[in-house]
């Protein structure tokens, strides 16, 4: 009999406020909370084996006295214009036992961990009903309503249990949901990361950014990639160079987020990583079960019906939050244990 791990039910206290419409997810690999909340890393800053030695443009133009202003400097829409209206969490823990992606994606997308299905980042159907597949369900959403967008291919089987349930473009999928879209799908060819299984971060986003315009779905999940690719090359400039991008994305996110009728004041925005990574110039690079600190990830949460603060969060709590921000009882997806 599969055995599956359910989180115990966590009543997270809400804010008095209408349930959010609409749903955006988005999630960039590998990227440390080091330098999310303490900007860049005075440890690796300066050292040859981290790439740095001949960045110090990038140093002067990112390094400053206090963490404070370091994070403003690396982040600054991220903290300047997403944190003072989001629930901002820099202590949350993975439970599935791997910390590496295809196991943390599941546990954010099922709100449970699955090691004896889960066991890496081996290519495999999803086993699970999807907290994206169970919305799509619980509100009757077409397959054009919940989209999935990833640089990493692996997202055509991670986000779904039932191929074909969800509109999914990951890796170097084509597409044709819209004129532009077609046009990327083409460049994304001419362009090409050292990865087969993996697209630059700029396609990936341009594409979902032109979906939310043009389609308009009521769920959205964006997984950025670049930042896990180069913190394995051990490239902490690139590291740094592509978190700067992601925060100038959620930028063009929220500005788009806010002109929209549809989506202002009525959508929840979710935004985390899939595992940690070590915290030193040896492993710094790595993660998985040996390496420690790869257990320790952040969240951001902002929209309608936001949760406060709850003890001991975990990975595997945001599909609750998830649920509970669009009005629907986690229990129905989430048995209460």
């Amino acid at each position: 009999m599969l055995r599956r791990q359910f989180f115990p039910f966590i009543a997270f206290p809400l804010l008095a406020q209408a349930a959010a419409r609409n749903l955006i997810l988005v999630t960039v690999d590998g990227l440390r909370w080091q330098e999310v909340f303490n900007g860049i890393d005075p440890s690796l800053m300066g050292e040859r084996a981290a790439h740095m030695e001949n960045a110090r443009a990038l140093r002067d133009r990112l390094w400053r006295e206090s963490p404070q202003q370091r994070r403003e400097a690396l982040m600054p829409i991220f903290w300047k214009q997403l944190a003072p209206q989001a629930l901002i969490l820099d202590t949350v823990r993975v439970t599935n036992g791997y910390k590496v992606s295809y196991p943390g994606y599941s546990e954010i997308l099922t709100g449970r961990a699955q090691d004896d299905v889960i066991q890496g980042n081996a290519p495999k159907q999803q086993p699970t009903e999807t907290v994206l597949e169970f919305i799509q369900r619980k509100l009757k959403l077409t397959k054009q309503q919940v989209a999935v967008f990833g640089s990493w291919a692996a997202f055509q089987w991670i986000s779904e249990s039932k191929p074909g349930s969800l509109f999914i473009n990951a890796g170097y999928a084509d597409s044709a949901a819209t004129p532009s879209i077609a046009e990327l799908s083409k460049r994304q060819h001419e362009i090409l990361t050292e990865d087969d299984e993996a697209r630059h971060d700029w396609f990936t986003f341009e594409m979902a950014l032109d979906y939310l315009k043009n389609i308009q779905p009521r769920v959205l999940y964006i997984a950025f990639n670049e930042t896990d690719e180069w913190a394995h090359q051990r490239r902490y400039n690139r590291v740094l160079q592509s978190a700067a991008y992601f925060d100038q994305c959620l930028a063009k996110l929220w500005s788009t987020i806010q002109s929209m009728p549809s989506y202002r004041d009525q959508t929840a925005l979710v935004i985390t990583s899939d595992h940690g990574r070590g915290g030193t110039l040896q492993d710094f690079s790595d993660h998985g079960s040996r390496v420690p600190g790869a257990e320790r990830i952040w969240l951001a949460i902002a929209g309608p019906n936001k949760p406060a603060p709850w003890p001991e969060p975990k990975q595997r709590d945001i599909a609750g939050v998830i649920l509970k921000m669009l009005g629907i009882d986690p229990t129905e997806y989430l048995p209460r244990t």
